[in-house]
């Protein structure tokens, strides 16, 4: 028996979605039209609890690596290549460095470089989640390709989490978001403001995604051995 859908709601939610240490944070917003209206972030312990959410969302993008290459290998997706020349000069362009998404069984996926345990925690649980279906409302993003998006298609000076990168990365923010100052201002255990800043910007990128406006990375389709999509968007 399917459990009922509830009435249909006059407005639709789109997410932003990051693995911190203290859990998914996502930052939603409701768009009826021209309207777009940041809610308040949350925290979830497990990636389920988002796709499970109500009112369910319409368009998740997520900061984590979804579908992979197949083969233990220092080869690189389509999408992390192309990036890597849009951000070029960027302190941190290769946007997820290291050898490629390999995936092996989802259980025995080694480390990507310079990944956190709590990282490859929540990439793993991403990767038990996903389904080519899935990718209806799931899509991979990253805030360093948002923020050149936001940014005019310009490379931002530095990815590093000092005082000065942050406080330009929110003024981007406040210029070309509206409402985005409900989800900066926030104060949620354990997140930090850069963690608020990025969601935001993969926050804009759903928007975009829903509006048909978002670009795809690579344009032509790159899928893995289990049908994923293999691609970034901005």
């Amino acid at each position: 028996m399917h459990a009922a859908q509830g009435p249909r709601l006059p407005y639709s939610l789109v997410a932003g979605v990051a693995p911190t240490a203290s859990g998914w944070l996502v930052a939603s917003a409701k768009l009826r039209g021209a309207t777009f209206a940041p809610e308040e972030p949350r925290l979830f312990d497990a990636f389920r609890e988002v796709l499970d959410d109500r009112p369910s969302l319409s368009i998740i993008v997520v900061n984590v690596p979804i579908g992979s290459l197949d083969a233990f290998s220092t080869a690189q997706r389509s999408c992390d290549r192309e990036v890597q020349a849009l951000l070029k000069g960027h302190s941190r362009a290769p946007v997820f460095a290291g050898a490629s998404r390999v995936a092996g069984s989802v259980g025995d996926a080694p480390a990507l470089n310079d990944e956190s345990d709590f990282r490859r925690a929540r990439r793993l649980e991403v990767a038990r989640e996903m389904l080519p279906s899935s990718q209806r409302v799931v899509y991979e993003g990253h805030p360093n390709l948002s923020f050149y998006q936001l940014n005019d298609y310009e490379v931002l000076r530095s990815s590093s989490e000092s005082g000065d990168v942050i406080d330009e990365r929110r003024a981007i923010l406040e210029r070309k978001v509206p409402g985005v100052t409900r989800v900066l201002d926030a104060k949620l255990p354990g997140v930090l403001p850069g963690e608020l800043n990025e969601v935001s910007a993969l926050l804009w990128t759903a928007r975009r995604v829903f509006g048909h406006s978002a670009t795809r990375l690579p344009s032509e389709g790159e899928w893995d051995s289990r049908g994923l999509r293999m691609e970034l968007v901005m």
